[in-house]
């Protein structure tokens, strides 16, 4: 039988991480911003320390995504029917071959977990 807080905490801590790595924020950036100790941060990452409701609602605002997605209550699902999505698809069409990769190598880049080991 598996337990379904836990589940969930491991969710939120994974997600919190991802956004932050998405936002292009260090562990120490949160903390400074928040006015939390790196550590602190780092501990909500591995799902060892609780979030608090104003924790969990500064970190959504921060890392610009909703706190029902952290919390595992939206589906980590992309909606093709978005016209966001269908615009950037149309846009990309018209790149050269040689800006697209361009494009691709940045997002990769910018997607990188080769970030400082003690933020991990």
């Amino acid at each position: 039988m598996t337990d379904k807080p836990t589940e969930r905490r491991a969710q939120l801590a994974e997600r919190l991480k991802e956004a932050r790595k998405l936002a292009g924020l260090s562990q120490g950036q949160v903390a400074k911003l928040l006015g939390l100790h790196r550590p602190s941060v780092s501990e909500i990452e591995a799902g060892n320390r609780r979030v608090s409701a104003e924790e969990l609602s500064q970190l959504a605002e921060l890392y610009d995504v909703s706190a029902a997605w952290l919390m595992g209550e939206v589906p980590d699902t992309v909606d093709a029917a978005d016209p966001r999505l269908q615009l950037a698809a149309r846009e990309l069409t018209k790149l050269k071959p040689d800006d697209l990769e361009r494009l691709l190598k940045l997002i990769a880049a910018m997607r990188d977990d080769t970030s400082d080991p003690k933020e991990q």
